[in-house]
């Protein structure tokens, strides 16, 4: 008896994962290819070439400074007093600090500049993956990267220019 019924059910079990399969629906949507068509990204992209240009000159100016207390350093003559010597390598040490100081703050800075200028961005596109995926009943919707993605073939779907009708990008 017990026999009968786990036949019957591995007959019966093909199907209905025939049937789960058959209503299974994935989307794939190249959000790169989206944040770069995207309107806000120029005007974030502008904001942060201005905030890098102002870095990079002051970066620049402390470079110059650096340079000119180095060759001051370097040219010292062999009988100058080490009490000077001393003061003037410990001023060039202590600047070189604050040099490197200024750039990871830069760095740090951009980033976080970068983040919050791209994050209205990321946060639109979300948006409108969610709503595309949700009117054309997909259950899952995948960033489609070309590195990571090895093969898909139907029934996957590009949605991306379903996203970027969304969006009102041509």
């Amino acid at each position: 008896m017990i026999k009968k019924i786990l036949l019957a059910v591995a007959i019966m079990l093909p199907m209905f994962g025939a049937s789960a399969q058959s209503t299974l629906k994935i989307g794939l949507v190249d959000t790169q290819a989206l944040v770069q068509a995207h309107p806000d990204t120029q005007e974030a992209q502008k904001k942060l070439q201005e905030a890098s240009k102002k870095y990079e000159d002051e970066y620049t100016r402390l470079g110059a400074e650096m340079k000119r207390m180095y060759d001051e350093l370097a040219n010292m003559k062999d009988d100058e007093l080490p009490a000077i010597k001393e003061r003037k390598t410990r001023e060039f040490q202590d600047y070189q600090l604050k040099v490197q100081n200024f750039e990871q703050s830069a760095q740090q800075d951009l980033q976080r500049m970068q983040a919050e200028l791209l994050s209205p961005i990321f946060q639109k596109i979300k948006d409108a993956v969610e709503s595309v995926g949700k009117e054309g009943g997909f259950s899952l919707v995948q960033d489609y990267n070309p590195q990571q993605t090895l093969f898909f073939t139907s029934p996957v779907e590009d949605v991306t220019t379903l996203v970027k009708s969304k969006l009102g990008i041509k």
